[in-house]
């Protein structure tokens, strides 16, 4: 899959990055549609010293729910989803 990706301060990119998969029977994966915060400008400006390079920027996102895992039972596949931090 393809994600913002931060390099350094006012450094992020576009890059592929493995595929989720369901690790834990209480995962889900959702396929991502939108995302925006104010502190991801805190992020890309370099003010977040916990960052490494290749790490994903987005939170308070919302999207589709793609894969449920078996003991997920609040969310079903093709349902909106959305998360605020």
């Amino acid at each position: 899959m393809r994600a913002i990706c931060w390099h350094g301060p006012r450094d992020v990119r576009l890059d592929r990055v493995p595929d989720p998969t369901i690790l834990d029977p209480g995962d889900a994966i959702v396929r991502i549609t939108a995302t925006r915060s104010a502190s991801d400008l805190h992020v890309f400006d370099g003010f977040m010293p916990t960052m490494k390079t290749g790490d994903v920027l987005g939170h308070e996102a919302m999207g589709e729910v793609v894969e449920v895992g078996k003991a997920v039972t609040r969310l079903r596949r093709a349902t909106a989803w959305s998360c605020r931090s």
